[in-house]
C-alpha cells in the first residue's frame, strides 16, 4: 500500500507539500529521513526511479523542475506506484504556476495539496477501486520501454553525504538492452560503414582537386562528409539504444538523400540508388531492432 508522498522542488529540494500522516513505524521514519536527503539530489538521477530500502519501496519522478516521491510497501506493484505519482504530477502542474513554484521560500508552501494526495491514496490503497487502473496499460508500456532506474546502496548512501558523486547519471533514463544482432541487421552496418567510407575517401579526393583547382566546388566536400556522418550515425544507432531513435534514424537517412542529391553530377544513378538504399535498409533495421526486457515488479 501507499505509505506517503511528497512533492519537492528540483533545483533545491524544497519541499512543497507531503501528506500529513503520522506513521510510528521507526523503519519508515528512518525512510522519509533517506528521502528528504534523496530530494536534495534530484537533479543528479534519471527522471524516474526505484529505491528498496528495507520493507519499502521509495519510486520518484520529475519533470518540469519538480519531483514527486512516494513511499509504498516492498510489495505494492511499481506499475502503480508510477500511475499514483503520474496523477499527482498531472494535478500539481494544473493547480500550481510555475512562476509560483520557482519563487516559494517557505517549506511546504502548497500543504493544501495534501487533500489531493490522501485521496489518491486512498484510491490506490483499494485494489478493488476501478478509477486505480484508468492509466494501468498506458503505464505498463511506457514502463517496459523505459524502465525506473534501480537506486543502490551505493547512491543512498552517496546522497546521504557518505560519499559524493556529482552529476553521475546524464539523460533521462539508464541505457537499455537492444534486442539481438541479426544477420540482415549485420549486413547492413557492413554496407552502411562502406557507403561512409567511399563518402570520407571521395570527401578527401575533393579537397585535393580543391587545393590544385580554385574553381572547384568545396560544397561537394561539405555534401560528401555529411553523408559520412549520417551512414556512421545509422550505425550507432543500430548499435546503441538512444531518445527518440527512430526519428533519429529517418532523419540521417534524410541526410543521405539530399547529399546524394546534390552530388548528382558527380556519381551515376546506379551509385546514388546504392547509397539511398543502403541508408534505407539501415534505418529498417534499426525500426526493427527494438529495446528488450521488462522492468522489474513489472506485473501488476
Amino acid at each position: 500500500m501507499v505509505l506517503f508522498a511528497s512533492v519537492v522542488r528540483v533545483g533545491d529540494g524544497l519541499p512543497l507539500s507531503a501528506s500529513t500522516d503520522y506513521e510510528q513505524d521507526k523503519e519508515l521514519q528512518e525512510t522519509k529521513k533517506n528521502i528528504k536527503g534523496l530530494s536534495k539530489k534530484l537533479s543528479q538521477f534519471p527522471d524516474r526511479c526505484t529505491l528498496r530500502t528495507g520493507p519499502f519501496n521509495v519510486n520518484f519522478t520529475s519533470a518540469l523542475g519538480v519531483g514527486y516521491l512516494m513511499v509504498c510497501t516492498a510489495s505494492y506493484p511499481n506499475v502503480l506506484a508510477f500511475c499514483f505519482l503520474d496523477e499527482l504530477q498531472k494535478e500539481f502542474i494544473v493547480t500550481y504556476d510555475p512562476k509560483r513554484i520557482r519563487n516559494a521560500v517557505r517549506p511546504y508552501s502548497f500543504i493544501e495539496f495534501d487533500t489531493f494526495i490522501q485521496k489518491t491514496k486512498q484510491r490506490y490503497n483499494s485494489p478493488r477501486s476501478l478509477s486505480t487502473k484508468i492509466n494501468l496499460s498506458d503505464m505498463q508500456t511506457e514502463i517496459k520501454l523505459r524502465p525506473p532506474y534501480q537506486l543502490s546502496a551505493d547512491d543512498l548512501r552517496s546522497v546521504n553525504g557518505f560519499s559524493h558523486t556529482s552529476s553521475k547519471y546524464k539523460g533521462i533514463a539508464p541505457t537499455q538492452m537492444l534486442d539481438p544482432v541479426t544477420l540482415p541487421g549485420i549486413v547492413s552496418c557492413v554496407l552502411s560503414v562502406l557507403c561512409g567510407g567511399l563518402n570520407l575517401l571521395r570527401g578527401v579526393h575533393a579537397i585535393e582537386s580543391i587545393m590544385q583547382n580554385d574553381d572547384e566546388d568545396f560544397n561537394y566536400v561539405i555534401a560528401f562528409f555529411l553523408g559520412t556522418a549520417a551512414c556512421l550515425y545509422q550505425c550507432f544507432l543500430f548499435a546503441y539504444f538512444s531518445v527518440w531513435r527512430d526519428s533519429k534514424s529517418f532523419l540521417a537517412f534524410a541526410l543521405i538523400c539530399l547529399s546524394n542529391m546534390y552530388l548528382y553530377e558527380l556519381r551515376n544513378m546506379w551509385q546514388i540508388l546504392f547509397h539511398v538504399a543502403v541508408g534505407a535498409f539501415m534505418a529498417l533495421q534499426i525500426r526493427l531492432r527494438q529495446p528488450q526486457g521488462k522492468a522489474p515488479d513489472y506485473n501488476v
